[in-house]
């Protein structure tokens, strides 16, 4: 595991929090795209996770398994546990917009 995961398990709620919409709005200068902009960022991370997933437990498929060998192994169980424990995509990113860990840039509507 690295350290960035540890650090976003640690430090990111998975609960559901109330934000103040005032403090995403001046992050843009608009609550649209604020949220447009967490909205791109949960999907990326989102599909990060995904990968990584699939490749972890893509080395405990076999082509011979039976139904006694998947439910016993319990590797497979605690990486699954483990991507369950971490916040949601959204979460994370709403939290990465507000720390100011997201770049972005704003289009010229010229």
């Amino acid at each position: 595991m690295t350290n960035v995961k540890k650090l976003l398990i640690n430090t990111t709620n998975p609960a559901i929090e109330a934000r103040d919409l005032q403090s995403l709005q001046d992050k843009t200068g608009n609550i649209y795209q604020s949220i447009a902009i967490v909205a791109k960022r949960a999907n990326q991370i989102n599909s990060k996770i995904k990968d990584e997933l699939h490749r972890k437990l893509e080395e405990f498929g076999s082509l011979n398994d039976n139904l006694e060998e998947i439910s016993e192994n319990k590797e497979q169980i605690e990486i699954s546990r483990f991507y369950e424990r971490m916040a949601n995509p959204a979460i994370q990113a709403t939290h990465e917009l507000l720390n100011e860990k997201i770049y972005f840039k704003q289009k010229d509507e010229q």
